[in-house]
């Protein structure tokens, strides 16, 4: 018994271990913490810079972004920069752990934050405006109130912020979004069944065209490409460089290959397996469909080539 529970105390200790985060480790004093922060409302993440704390992943902290304090929760392990590297640069910094009278501040503003939402669509139905509210944030330290909208050109909205701002009696501001803004601030579930990658980790939007879509061989159907934001899915630039590089060193389409069975032709190519289906040729009339291994197939002569160089040569006689 006494040897059962050595065991599991050894194991315990060597997991604690294991999990144990960067940032307790000891800095120099040369060197700051850089932490990725997801502020409240926004639904982006901000860098933070911080010392002498040690913060863990999920902890709630209370930021200086410059223009007031903000809560947000640390959603990601820390990691060392040098001070002479950050000099030149903006970010925020850390004040504090978040506290739980700042936690219960926190619900208090959100409570807040649904009241503005309200009035805030009234004033915008009576004005006549032609944009759709989003969200409402609260600053922390409650110096401001933002409201965040889409709308699909440039809106007029002088005469609604002092209609605001005499309501609320503090500071207004009315940022326009986007779509994808808009899509990370609300949530929900992607096609794939995981949370959105623009709410859980994804920290910029980087373009995503059409194109990468057809060099994955993809269906052009807007449904099954398009996210919940409608735009194209995000995911599609993930492993687009992967695609590039197997199209450059597998047979394309319609390729006339060797196979261990024979020559055929490419029907179709399984870019991430690297396989290829080959429609062998046969005397007897018929075809057999075959897959291989990319590996095992050379090619021979791509469809059409042979007549591009014979007209190439009748051009040059």
């Amino acid at each position: 018994m006494n040897d059962s529970v050595k065991s599991a105390d050894d194991a315990e200790e060597r997991l604690s271990i294991n999990l144990m985060p960067l940032s307790t480790e000891k800095d120099s004093e040369d060197e700051l913490r850089l932490i990725s922060v997801r502020l409240h409302g926004t639904g982006r993440p901000v860098h933070a810079l911080f010392e002498g704390i040690t913060i863990l992943r999920g902890d709630h902290l209370i930021i200086d972004t410059g223009q007031g304090e903000e809560i947000g929760v640390a959603s990601d392990w820390s990691k060392r920069v040098k001070r002479q590297s950050v000099e030149d640069r903006e970010y925020s910094w850390v004040v504090r752990l978040a506290s739980n009278d700042d936690l219960r501040h926190f619900e208090e503003n959100k409570i807040l934050e649904k009241r503005a939402e309200g009035i805030a669509r009234e004033k915008i139905e009576q004005h006549g405006l032609e944009m759709s509210l989003v969200s409402v944030q609260y600053g922390f330290d409650n110096r401001k109130i933002t409201f965040f909208f889409t709308a699909e050109g440039r809106v007029d909205f002088r005469d609604l912020v002092r209609d605001l701002a005499s309501v609320f009696h503090t500071r207004i501001e009315l940022r326009q979004i986007g779509v994808r803004d808009e899509t990370a601030m609300i949530g929900g579930l992607g096609t794939c069944g995981r949370e959105l990658c623009c709410c859980s980790f994804l920290k910029d939007f980087k373009p995503v065209s059409i194109r990468m879509a057809k060099d994955q061989n993809l269906a052009m159907n807007p449904g099954k490409i398009s996210g919940m934001c409608g735009r194209l899915l995000c995911c599609l630039a993930y492993e687009h460089d992967a695609y590039l590089d197997a199209k450059k060193r597998l047979p394309r389409k319609n390729a006339k290959v060797m196979t261990p069975d024979g020559s055929g032709i490419v029907k179709e190519v399984h870019l991430l397996q690297e396989k290829l289906t080959v429609a062998l040729d046969d005397t007897n009339d018929s075809t057999e469909v075959t897959v291989y291994d990319a590996c095992d197939v050379r090619v021979e002569q791509k469809r059409g080539e042979s007549e591009k160089g014979s007209s190439k040569k009748r051009q040059s006689t």
